[in-house]
């Protein structure tokens, strides 16, 4: 049971949606959609003069690849959608521009790629290299390009439970793999989980993802909505607060938008922290069957509080 508390007033590197970290965007990083800049509830912000779609920076390290389209873009840099020229594989690019850097910002992406290089999964993005120019921080990527399921659910809707719990399932394999190489990833949400054309699932964007041994149990990052109490409470991230997030993630996706999306993100977290769970969509049913193998992944705390698929 979570404690009733109130909560910490030491709420640091946390995204409300409303602006990107590093080179956060709607769609993680190897997404396909056009630049689009969201509030924490899912729902388009609307662009101001900042928000004009940038363009890629040319970089003669890159030879082997030209850029094109931007996918999305954060505060410090953007994602591109590159051609391998001497391959013809479809790539996404993030280039983070270093006059526009702040250190602690350089040191976070190097721990992201640090993370992206060392796994192996087909539910993870696959970080395919890392080129540095003079001007720009330039890191290759699987390129997804069916989108996020938060661009999906936007397009065609809500999900039925059938199609939540294939996707949820694929999700729950890559988060099993990544918290077995001591990793977590603290900020599951729609919008961070990307689909190929043929319907595989991949986790995307480890801007906070962190390993276990190399916690601070003051750290508090991801997205108010999608936020697991313990990390609200300062009490420190682990591998059942992305499964908390995964469960926000299901209630996203049956409802269209995640749980608390009507209050302001202080106020979602003061709720999240002192209800029981979040409000479960009308309708849902009580309970699902699920694989053996899956719901040893999912574990106690979506019995807790939620359906199971």
């Amino acid at each position: 049971m979570v404690s009733k508390a109130p909560i910490p007033q030491r709420i640091e590197n946390v995204t409300d949606g409303r602006h990107g970290n590093g080179t956060k965007h709607e769609n993680g990083a190897a997404s396909r959609e056009g630049v689009k800049v969201i509030n924490g509830d899912g729902t388009p912000r609307q662009k101001k003069k900042e928000d004009i779609t940038p363009k890629a920076q040319d970089v003669t390290e890159l030879k082997d690849y030209q850029l094109g389209d931007c996918l999305g873009k954060g505060a410090f840099g953007s994602v591109f959608r590159a051609l391998n020229m001497g391959t013809g594989e479809t790539v996404a690019v993030k280039q983070v521009k270093l006059a526009d850097l702040p250190k602690s910002e350089l040191r976070v992406i190097t721990l992201e790629i640090d993370l992206l290089k060392n796994l192996d999964h087909p539910n993870i993005v696959k970080y395919r290299g890392f080129v540095k120019s003079a001007e720009s921080l330039n890191i290759i990527l699987e390129y997804c390009e069916n989108g996020s399921l938060h661009s999906i659910s936007k397009n065609f809707g809500k999900f039925p439970e059938n199609l939540v719990g294939l996707y949820m399932s694929q999700v729950l394999h890559g988060l099993l793999y990544l918290h077995e190489q001591g990793v977590i990833h603290r900020d599951i949400k729609g919008a961070n989980i990307l689909t190929t054309k043929q319907g595989l699932v991949k986790l995307a964007d480890f801007g906070v993802a962190t390993r276990t041994t190399t916690l601070h149990e003051s750290s508090v990052v991801g997205t108010p909505y999608w936020m697991a109490p313990e990390v609200i409470e300062l009490s420190g991230a682990t591998t059942a607060s992305d499964i908390w997030s995964l469960g926000c993630t299901v209630i996203e996706l049956l409802d269209g938008k995640p749980p608390y999306h009507k209050l302001q993100p202080m106020h979602a977290l003061f709720r999240i922290v002192n209800d029981d769970h979040p409000p479960l969509p009308e309708g849902a049913s009580p309970v699902r069957l699920i694989r053996r193998d899956v719901l040893f992944v999912a574990a106690e705390r979506i019995r807790r509080w939620f359906v199971t698929f």
